[in-house]
């Protein structure tokens, strides 16, 4: 019989090369755990089969880190995953470990075939693609390049990428290295620098590598650096962390300027009653940004002022501070999203 799902959500993984971590949306089935890079994907970018598998609950392997547990699959993977907070963290733990009973008492599920063409085949050796790509004799030549008045120092583009694979023999053709290449991004081999990939990976569900002379690249544990960068996240100013916490998750925000729709891990704390979000990926350290609920109030909505035909709008929100500033956000489920707002709105009619 085919498998039904259990649980879905955001979630924190650990990636393959060296100790970056990414949000990504995860569902358990009966058979095993799907990663997908954003929720609105079509299919999974990874699957992670639980049969014989072995769940450790509190893992300790990152000090610096709370809310770890760890899944080992029986050829010696090892796949770490972060929540938000404890409860979180339980009821993942709870399922996963129960689908992983039953499987081993005998449970048999069967998974029709489907293979996209834009997947990779399961030979590619990602790890030792990556090292040749960086080989100092016969890799892809680092150079510092320019554009919009900012300097980019050991990057490469999209093209010089897709050109190598081609002349190496690693590609047949543009559209395989560029699907290569595409697998490599994902996975965090490769990281986006400026605003032209980070614009393209913004708009799109799945990062797609640009095979364009001015989409700019760098290797994960390269020396990239740029001069005359500025971050486009929002800066927070001194306030108060007295309030006690009320609820924390995963949501996801639409950002001020470019309008684009990230998952933010949030805070809501009452009495002063602020919303403050951080970066999932961080565990720790000062939040993004804060939003001061007093005299502040929160609705749902259905759908967005500037949105365009085909986007989602499920489970949106709206907060309106006593500034008039607008914030829209979304949930997982119609049942998170009352569960904020009825919490916001509590938090926000003390707070007057």
């Amino acid at each position: 019989m085919e498998p039904q799902q259990i649980r879905e959500g955001y979630l924190v993984k650990k990636r393959t090369l060296l100790n970056s971590w990414k949000v990504v949306w995860v569902i358990l089935s009966d058979d095993g755990v799907e990663i997908y890079r954003k929720k609105a994907d079509s299919s999974p970018k990874a699957m992670i089969p639980l049969k014989g598998a072995k769940l450790i609950s509190t893992c300790q392997d990152f000090l610096k880190r709370t809310f770890v547990f760890k899944i080992s699959t029986p050829k010696s993977h090892d796949h770490f995953f972060q929540a938000t907070h404890l409860e979180e963290m339980e009821v993942w733990v709870k399922d996963i470990q129960k689908t992983i009973s039953g499987l081993d008492g005998g449970m048999k599920f069967a998974r029709r075939s489907v293979r996209r063409a834009s997947q990779l085949p399961s030979t590619v050796n990602m790890s030792e693609l990556y090292n040749s790509m960086k080989d100092q004799n016969t890799g892809i030549k680092e150079k510092k390049l320019e554009r919009n008045k900012r300097t980019f120092n050991q990057c490469f583009t999209g093209s010089q990428a897709v050109d190598w694979l081609v002349s190496q023999g690693r590609a047949r053709n543009r559209t395989e290295a560029l699907m290569l290449a595409t697998g490599l991004l994902n996975e965090g081999y490769l990281q986006p620098a400026g605003e032209v990939p980070k614009k393209a990976a913004e708009m799109q569900s799945v990062s797609v590598l640009l095979d364009q002379l001015d989409a700019f690249y760098y290797f994960a544990d390269s020396g990239f650096f740029s001069e005359g960068y500025s971050s486009d996240e929002d800066t927070v100013t001194k306030e108060e962390f007295k309030g006690i916490i009320i609820k924390q998750g995963c949501l996801v925000m639409q950002g001020h300027r470019r309008k684009t729709w990230k998952v933010r891990k949030f805070i809501l704390r009452g009495s002063p009653p602020y919303l403050h979000y951080y970066d999932p990926t961080k565990d720790g350290g000062d939040p993004l940004g804060s939003i001061n609920l007093r005299g502040s109030v929160v609705t749902a909505v259905d759908h967005l002022p500037d949105a365009k035909k085909n986007d989602e709008a499920a489970n949106l929100f709206e907060i309106i501070t006593s500034d008039e500033i607008h914030y829209f956000l979304q949930a997982t489920t119609a049942k998170e999203r009352k569960e904020w707002i009825q919490a916001i709105h509590e938090v926000a009619k003390i707070g007057k």
